[in-house]
């Protein structure tokens, strides 16, 4: 027991819960799995606020219909999970089944947690009820009213469009080329969930797809989330990873950092709580895995670089759309042959997030800033400022159009109603956001 508690004290998990009898402590290892588990899937993400104690809940999840908030999932035996038993425990990660038998809503990922291996789920209940600190908070109350706070039809939504346990694993036991990329395949499609982002979803609000086995529309770029367009991260050659290599997206899963583009938003806090923690192995099978799906968007133009606007700006003509607005606020950093400084601003140059259909999260970005973490491996944080109080909509539909169609980027242009139209949905200003708790 004094080594077990030893070997916990060395890891950082020292706030045991109060509940847990000294011949019941799981293995310090075990609670080691479980911590890298919870990071893989990346539950901090949800389950802590900005600003909260990790895994207290209460971070709101704004629905047409309503609010909801993440649980509190401390082992805090009033308020959290501490009395749960691991059959509840796997029942809602892996089913979205609460242990008094209600339905979660699919903001919990479970259809993806389906795949999750019986050791992952028995790593994270060790992890989650004895390598977290038990926090005695109650989860606000859910706004959305009735009827539409009726949970049971969830029930019908779960056997109609989530997998079931036994079929999503027997999914994930498919053929793949090798054991690295199967690995890359377990973590993307099981437990970093990535599909919940990057598929989009239909109306009735499931993936369209659950795994590369479903067809191309899997992880082929989603719906907005919090203002945020994601990608595809798929091998298109400009809107998806066709030009990334397989050290670039392992710089980017490790930092945030690659040569083609930086992490931001919901993003870069899966860099920073998550992905970061990954073991170099594990991070080149999710690479591997990832470069090994087709392009969904069939036919684009492969990207070459065009040195017409670095031309002109190196001339003093500015005379382009938004051309004077890019020099006076972005070449100092992102410089006038839009290649950027990467591993610290980005480039402009053949960024897939500025071609996408959608100029979204590049207003948001210009609107409202970015930040870019620190991490083990880059351990300073970079931030671009927010320009809403400096640039009118139409100096920022000006810019945005420009880098849009600068250096053989072809995205169609932005107009100043569109600006206005977004900043409904813009996140608060980099400045004014909290940082969530290491976990």
């Amino acid at each position: 027991m004094r080594n077990t508690l030893r070997l916990l004290t060395i890891l950082g998990i020292t706030a045991l819960s109060t509940h847990a009898k000294a011949d019941t402590i799981p293995s310090a290892d075990l609670i080691a799995q479980g911590l890298y588990a919870a990071r893989a899937a990346d539950c901090s993400a949800c389950h802590t606020n900005a600003g909260g104690a990790p895994y207290a809940g209460g971070m709101p999840f704004k629905l047409p219909i309503g609010t909801i908030y993440a649980p509190n999932i401390t082992p805090d035996p009033k308020y959290g999970i501490g009395n749960e038993s691991e059959a509840d425990f796997a029942k809602a990660l892996r089913k979205g089944i609460r242990h008094d038998g209600a339905a979660l809503y699919p903001a919990m990922p479970f259809p993806s947690y389906a795949r999750l291996t019986d050791q992952d789920i028995h790593a994270l209940y060790a992890y989650f009820h004895y390598g977290v600190k038990p926090v005695a908070a109650a989860t606000p109350d859910e706004t959305i009213t009735w009827p539409l706070s009726i949970r049971w039809p969830m029930t019908l939504w779960r056997w109609t469009f989530s997998p079931s346990p036994g079929s999503a694993q027997r999914s994930a036991q498919r053929a793949f080329p090798n054991a690295t990329i199967a690995r890359g395949a377990y973590l993307v499609e099981g437990p970093a969930h990535c599909g919940a982002c990057h598929t989009p979803r239909a109306f009735t609000m499931q993936e369209v797809a659950m795994t590369s086995a479903d067809g191309t529309r899997y992880l082929a770029g989603g719906n907005a989330i919090d203002g945020w367009e994601p990608p595809s991260l798929r091998q298109e050659n400009r809107t998806g990873l066709g030009r990334w290599t397989e050290t670039d997206l392992v710089n980017f899963l490790k930092t945030g950092r690659a040569q083609p583009g930086e992490a931001f938003g919901g993003m870069a806090d899966a860099v920073e709580h998550g992905t970061q923690y990954l073991t170099d192995q594990d991070e080149h099978a999710i690479a591997q895995y990832l470069l090994t799906l087709t392009p969904n968007t069939k036919n684009e133009t492969p990207w070459a670089y065009d040195n017409a606007t670095e031309t002109a700006l190196h001339s003093g003509d500015v005379s382009a759309r938004g051309a004077k607005v890019y020099v006076d606020n972005c070449a100092a950093c992102h410089r006038d042959d839009g290649r950027g400084y990467p591993a610290v601003f980005p480039p402009l140059a053949g960024n897939p997030v500025v071609m996408t259909k959608l100029p979204d999260s590049l207003v948001h970005i210009v609107q409202t800033g970015a930040l870019l973490p620190a991490t083990q491996k880059a351990p300073s944080a970079f931030v671009m400022p927010a320009f809403e109080h400096r640039l009118t909509s139409q100096q920022i539909a000006d810019v945005v159009t420009f880098i849009r169609a600068s250096w053989g980027n072809n995205a169609p242009a932005v107009s100043a109603d569109t600006v206005a139209t977004l900043k409904a949905s813009a996140p608060e200003p980099v400045l004014k956001r909290s940082p969530l708790p290491l976990n």
